[in-house]
Formats: C-alpha cells, structure tokens, sequence
C-alpha cells in the first residue's frame, strides 16, 4: 500500500485539466492582442503627436512668412515715400531700397500712373507685365505676386517677386526636409513648393490661409516620410510567428497530453492488476530502500503483524512487529541482510503482531531494481508458519509422549517386577527379625537398645513391605485404597523417615497444622510417600547457605478440601509451571530420574485432588496438594 494516492480518472478530471492543451495557445493569443492593441494606442498617439507637430510647424512659418510680407510692405512704402513726381527708371533705380530689395528677393518694380500708364521699370530687362487686377495679387498665368503701394502724388509703385523665392527665404532646410512645404490656391493647385509635388495619400499635411497680400493662397505642409501603420510593419510578423508557434506547441502538447492519458490509463490498468494480485495474496510483501525504511506493504502483510499501513510506512528499525527480548538479535539480521547476505532459501524468525500475539515468519528477501538497473532497496515476502510450527510441535510432543509411555510402561514393569522379587527378601528378613527377637527373649536377653533397635526393625521392615505392595498395586491400576486418615499423622510419618538426613544438614523444619482439621480420605502409604517425595526435593532445592528453611502448613481449603503446603527457602521454581516439572522423566537433578513429581501428581489426581505450585514468600518454592476430607459438611436448609 503506497502513502501516494492515485490520481483522479480521465472522466473525473477538472475541465482545466481537460484542456491544459490549449493554454499556450490562449495566452499567446491574449499576449498577441494586447501588444496588439498596445502598438495601435503608441501608433494613434504617434500620429496624433505628428499632427500637433504639423499644426506647430505650418502656424510657424506662416508667421514667419507673414512677418517677411509685412517688412517688405514696409520697405516699398519707404520707396514710395521718397519717390519724386513723374519717376523714370533711373530715378527709380537710384533708390536705395530699391537695389537692395532686386537683390533680395524682388524680380521688378514698376511704377505707374493714376491711369495705370507705365512711368518706370526696373530692371531693364525684366518684361514689363500687365498690371494685375485689382484685388489678385497673383499675376495671371504666373508663379509670380505682387506687392503694391499707392503713391502720394497718385499712382501705385508694384514689386513684383517669385513665391518660391518667399519659401526660400523663410523656410529652414531642416523643415524642407521633413514636410513637402507648398502654396497652394483655394482649389488646392500648387502655386510652388521646396520640392516636386509628393502624392498626399498615406501622409499628413495641413494647411493655413497666409492673407493679405496674397489672398486666396493657402501655405500646406505634408510630412514626406509614410507612417506605416503597425500591423504592416515587423511587429505584426513577429507576432504571428508567435502564435503560430504557440499553435504548434498547443497541438504538440495535446499530442504528449493524449499519450500521458493513454500511459496513465495503462499505469492504472496495470496498477489495479497488481493490486489486485497482491490483494488475493496470502504472502505478506514488504518493500525497504537501501536505509531499511519500509515504503510499500501489501494487505497480507498488514494482516499477519495486525497493524494499519499508516503504521508501518516510513518506519526506521527497530520495527514495530520485532520481538523484544530479541530486539539486539533482530538488528544484527537486520544489518546482515541489509548487506546482501540474507540466505537464499530464507530464514524463520517471530514477530510480535499489535494486539500482543506473537507469529512465526519465514522470510525471504530479494533486490529491487529500478529501470536504470540500480539497486532502490529490498523487497521480502512474510509466510506465515504459525501453523506448520504448531504442527510440529504437537508432533514432537505427541512422539514424546509415546516415547514417554513406553517408558512408563517398561518402569511399571520394572517396579511391579521389583516390588514382586521384594516380597520374598522382605518376608525373609521379617521372619529372620521375629525369630532372632524371641530367641533373645527365650534366652532372657534384656538389653532394652538391641531390644528397641530390633522393633523398629521389625516396624520399617512391615512398613516397606506395604510400601512395596500399594506401589505393585498402583503401577497395576488397582485405585488407591483410601481411608479416613489424620493430616498431623500423615505429615509425622513422613518426617520421621525424613528427618534424620533434614538434621544432619542443618536445615529447620517448621510445622503449621491448624487446629481441628477434618479427617481425609487417603492412603496413608501412598499420601506419605508424596509427602516424602515433595520434603526431600524441597531439601534438594536448598543452596547452602546459613539459614535454610521448610515449612510444612495444613489448613482448610474450603468446606470439601484440605490444603497442604510445603514451603523452602531455595532457588525457586525459575518460572517452570507445574506442567513442565510433573512431565515425565523433566529433571532439575543430575542424577535424576524425573518421574517423582509425575508419580505424585498421579497419585494426587487418584485422590480426586490437585497439585500446584507457586512461589513462596521466602523467595523459593510452594509446592500443594489438596485431599478432600473424609465427612464434608451437609449444608441443613
């Protein structure tokens, strides 16, 4: 299960994903016009800029050209104020100003009478034109005007000059090259220019009436250079190089998008295949970088160790599912397979799952490669052999036990065969003992210690006898012959042929009986041989050390039971239950034989009571046993 979650499906995307493809495109369109209308707005301004530039520069030079005409005004009405009466040429061409205006600008000036007869002409060889009507300054037929100004003593004196030599005279060279300057009449026909006449289309040009004394004649000014508009200029072809490019990346992008589409739908297609696959897998599958850092986990194994994957995804060693009274052993293995050196054919081990279970896994690892063929990390697959293990283990003890009941069987052989071979030296050394005591009696032998010392040999030789026979009867399958019996005498007996080895090793016996037991049904042999058995391992159980200690208590153990406790000071059980110590042939003991507890526990059971044990309050061991008593209490109403 990967943390990354699976991208939405074709049919659920967003439509601007949708159509991503078209998003170069749009933009170079929206960029494209909006330097568009940008360039327009520059090239609307421009033009209106050379516009007031135009105005600008027709109203200056007719300014300047009218402040010309007024001083020339001026200086014919100078002339004619000192003209004589009745002037002829030379007259007229001794005036002062007279040269000078010839050699500016003027191409005659003449003088006429009050009837409009010729009276003097200057230069010579000028032509001597009609005069003009009244109210044209412009000479018919002409590109020449006229500047007049009556005289005091009646007649006019008439300058004649050229206009193209006004528009010399005033307009500066930069302006002649920068507009197309012209007089024109009132129909728009050129009078004269600085220049050969420009077609107007395409170009600005402004004009403006100069007035008197050139009526009806209008000064135009057209720019020379064509402003081209924008978008017949190279921006427009940039422009559309961009968006035919930004076209071409549209459809190249739409391309890339459908096979991406097509990959992801192929990615999915297969990615449900192998989810699926992992998903009906009942190996568990763990994916580690080369950090150990686990990055992929299949259901399977989220199952087997019963944690979520939010769990486990992105987790460092010491794992969550290791065991932890194995952790430092797990971390070596951890180390040596993260170096390559996992076995081949796998490795068990046991992990601890999250609700406290533990599991048996065999693992087997294997190297992840990625397209480049680099090693990214491990991948391993988790079998679960809970089961199997189970299996042979309820195998192994299942040949244990038979193992273990042949062995039963070949003892209670042996023991019956014993027992009944013991009869034999028994009685004989009974018989042997009576007779040796009355032929001592007879004699009159009265030394009371040979005398005791026979008795009692008397008594542990008829005591071992019925030891050997309820021991033949019990390895026969005879039940137990019980009896009502006293507790404090069971318990007496049996430290009696105990105590001689308990006093010479020093150790204290303490005896807590409560008051007043019932009686319980038992066989006071067999009883007393448990007893015997529990008092010597209890012995055995001791370290040597100064104070060692057993204490034998008796109390009641609700209405129907008697609880007998035996207590040491010694090592302790070491966590063994009473299961494991009452198995057959378990042995704590070099030369042990292990199957006392297991005899004993037998024997308790036949008794319709219990062994357990425990630990005791001492630090050492509680071994128990309960019999039931021989009269329970009947509860009257």
């Amino acid at each position: 299960m990967m943390p990354t979650p699976e991208p939405p499906l074709p049919s659920q995307a967003p439509l601007y994903r949708r159509g991503a493809w078209a998003w170069p495109l749009l933009l170079a369109l929206t960029f494209a016009t909006t330097v568009g209308a940008w360039l327009q707005w520059a090239d609307e301004q421009e033009r209106e800029e050379e516009r007031r530039t135009l105005i600008a520069d027709v109203l200056s030079l007719e300014s300047r050209m009218t402040d010309w005409l007024t001083n020339e005004d001026t200086a014919i009405k100078v002339i004619a104020k000192h003209l004589p009466a009745n002037p002829n040429d030379e007259t007229l061409l001794r005036e002062p100003g007279v040269g000078q205006g010839l050699r500016r600008l003027w191409i005659s000036v003449t003088v006429v009478d009050r009837d409009n007869r010729l009276q003097a002409h200057v230069p010579l060889q000028a032509p001597r034109p009609a005069l003009p009507p009244p109210g044209n300054p412009l000479e018919d037929n002409s590109l020449s005007a006229h500047l007049v100004t009556p005289l005091a003593h009646g007649g006019q004196l008439i300058v004649r000059f050229a206009p193209s030599a006004l528009l010399r005279q005033t307009v500066p060279w930069w302006l002649s090259r920068k507009y197309d300057v012209r007089l024109v009449d009132d129909y728009g026909q050129r009078i004269t220019g600085t220049d050969d006449a420009l077609p107007t289309q395409g170009r600005q040009s402004y004009r403006v009436a100069i007035g008197a004394p050139l009526l009806d004649t209008f000064l135009e000014l057209t720019v020379r250079d064509i402003r081209k508009p924008w978008w017949r200029t190279l921006p427009l072809a940039l422009m559309v190089v961009f968006v035919v490019l930004s076209a071409a990346a549209s459809w190249t992008l739409r391309r890339q998008m459908r096979e991406v589409k097509s990959a992801e739908n192929r990615w999915r297609t297969e990615a449900s295949w192998r989810q699926a696959i992992e998903d009906s897998l009942t190996v568990g599958l763990r994916g580690r970088d080369m950090e150990g850092r686990l990055v992929h986990v299949n259901r399977a194994f989220c199952d087997l160790v019963r944690l979520a994957p939010e769990q486990l995804l992105g987790t460092l060693p010491p794992m969550p599912y290791w065991m932890p009274d194995a952790m430092e052993d797990t971390m070596q293995r951890h180390l040596r397979n993260m170096a390559g050196e996992a076995p081949r054919e796998g490795y068990e081990t046991r992990w601890l799952r999250g609700d406290g279970s533990t599991i048996d896994i065999m693992m087997l690892e294997a190297p992840l490669i990625d397209a480049q063929g680099k090693q990214i990390g491990w991948m391993g697959s988790a079998v679960d052999i809970t089961g199997r293990k189970r299996s042979e283990e309820r195998e192994r003890r299942q040949l244990e036990t038979l193992a273990n009941q042949a062995r039963l069987t070949t003892l209670g052989e042996v023991a019956s065969a014993l027992a009944h071979q013991l009869n034999q030296p028994l009685a004989a050394v009974a018989s042997y003992n009576a007779g040796v005591l009355r032929s001592l009696e007879r004699s009159g032998f009265s030394d009371p210690v040979v005398l005791d010392a026979l008795q009692r040999e008397a008594e542990q030789v008829a005591e071992a006898g019925r030891v050997v026979q309820r021991i033949r009867a019990f390895l026969t399958r005879r039940a137990p012959q019980p009896e009502p019996a006293r507790v404090e005498d069971l318990v007496q007996r049996a430290l009696a042929l105990v105590r001689y080895d308990v006093q010479r090793q020093g150790i204290a016996i303490e005896v807590r009986i409560t008051p007043h037991l019932p009686l319980v049904m038992a066989d006071p042999v067999l009883i007393e041989q448990v007893l015997i058995n529990l008092l010597r391992n209890a012995v055995d159980a001791l370290t040597p050390q100064s104070d060692r200690r057993i204490r034998i208590a008796a109390a009641p153990a609700g209405p129907r039971f008697v609880r007998l406790d035996i207590d040491d000071n010694g090592v302790g059980l070491q966590g063994r239950s009473i299961d494991t110590l009452a198995s057959p042939f378990h042995t704590t003991k070099a030369d042990g034989m292990g199957m006392g507890l297991s005899i004993c526990r037998t024997i308790i059971e036949a008794h319709h009571g219990a062994l357990e044990a425990g630990a005791s309050e001492w630090g050492g061991a509680r071994l128990s046993l309960t019999l039931p008593v021989s009269e329970p209490p009947v509860n009257t109403p």
